[in-house]
């Protein structure tokens, strides 16, 4: 992990096409601007979290459930 320190205002640079720029600090609280691509996904780790969390209970709740009918020809 690179930790570095920066004020507001300061970038990163992160590859050629993501820019990190430090907009605000408010007490304990950062304010961040990621410039990227548009196919760069970019989540808060948290809610990506919850997400994945999520499709993990689906896919065990559907490995669960018997096998539909089969169709009668």
């Amino acid at each position: 992990m690179l930790v570095i320190t920066r004020k507001a205002g300061d970038r990163v640079q992160i590859g050629d096409d993501i820019t990190v720029t430090l907009l605000e600090i408010t007490g304990s609280s950062v304010r961040l601007g990621i410039d990227a691509p548009a196919e760069v996904a970019v989540y808060r780790h948290e809610i990506l979290q919850a997400v994945q969390e999520e499709n993990r209970a689906a896919a065990e709740a559907n490995a669960e459930l018997p096998p539909p009918p089969s169709a009668s020809s």
